[in-house]
């Protein structure tokens, strides 16, 4: 095991903020949008998959619940805060979307490819995602790639319903995700859910 990165040892975040220190190596961005049961999550943002932070915010805009685990350090932020999907429960972003019918999270991945993969247990969301992306002139993998986000433990799955969707943006789309069709696809697939599932004002606790 000691041949292994510092992050692939953790059990979960307990283990993280052992070994990291808040405000020096990580940092964790809360927005708590009243009128929305919709999340947006970028659990490995900051230096850690480079690109995923602005993406999120990109995609949540001021509609939708954001949630991002930021790396800070100068250098080896995957390797050290690489907390991997399943074992994520850091409590903020627990607490955040416990509130929420629909959560996204928003990764990045090595693979130096034109398409980008969606997975998670909604699969109506996933599917959906993936016809708006693809009419918007992106390619978009549902099945066949190694990113289901599948497990019931991974964090995009752990908001109310116990679905969720995953977005996993390879080199190539990771900085220009902002500026390409992608937020805007993206976007169009969460407003429609979010007009037809408006919660009761209070139902999601107000900013810190």
């Amino acid at each position: 095991m000691t041949d292994l990165p510092e992050a692939a040892r953790y059990r979960g975040y307990a283990d993280l903020a052992r070994a990291q220190v808040r405000g020096r190596d990580y940092e964790i961005f809360v927005a708590r949008r009243r009128s929305s049961r919709i999340a947006v999550i970028a659990p490995h943002g900051g230096g850690i998959e480079d690109g995923t932070s602005q993406a999120a915010r990109a995609i949540a805009g001021e509609d939708f619940n954001l949630y991002l685990f930021e790396g800070l350090r100068p250098w080896h932020n995957f390797r050290a805060l690489h907390l991997t999907s399943h074992r994520f429960d850091e409590p903020e972003c627990l607490a955040l979307i416990a509130g929420c019918t629909r959560v996204l999270a928003v990764h990045g991945c090595a693979d130096n490819d034109d398409r980008l993969f969606v997975g998670g247990r909604d699969t109506a969301l996933r599917d959906r995602l993936a016809a708006a992306l693809s009419a918007g002139g992106t390619r978009a993998a549902t099945a066949g790639h190694r990113f289901p986000a599948t497990h019931p433990r991974n964090i995009c799955n752990r908001g109310a319903t116990a679905r969720g969707a995953q977005l996993e943006l390879p080199q190539p789309l990771r900085r220009s995700a902002p500026a390409c069709g992608v937020v805007g696809a993206v976007r169009s697939v969460l407003l429609h859910y979010d007009r037809s599932t408006k919660p009761p004002l209070g139902r999601i606790a107000a900013a810190r």
